[in-house]
């Protein structure tokens, strides 16, 4: 009888402790999302994102990244 116990209850137990050692190790964050506009005042082609995350921090964002390919100034904060 006492197999018939611990069977179901190995898998809620076993779920339980990696939830515990995932949270011990930190993978628990919780994080925001990230919102994402284009720069209405940047001018030209974005090489920098120094300048662009300045230039976004004027237009009341947190800070801006130049996208890859299209090399235009995307805005950025937490939603």
């Amino acid at each position: 009888m006492a197999m018939g116990l611990s069977k179901p209850l190995f898998r809620p137990v076993f779920v339980l402790l990696l939830l515990l050692v995932t949270i011990e190790m930190g993978g628990m964050t919780v994080e925001g999302r990230t919102c994402r506009s284009q720069s209405d005042r940047f001018k030209g082609v974005c090489f920098s994102y120094r300048n662009c995350a300045s230039v976004c921090l004027s237009e009341d964002f947190e800070g801006g990244i130049c996208r890859r390919f299209v090399r235009r100034c995307v805005c950025t904060k937490d939603c």
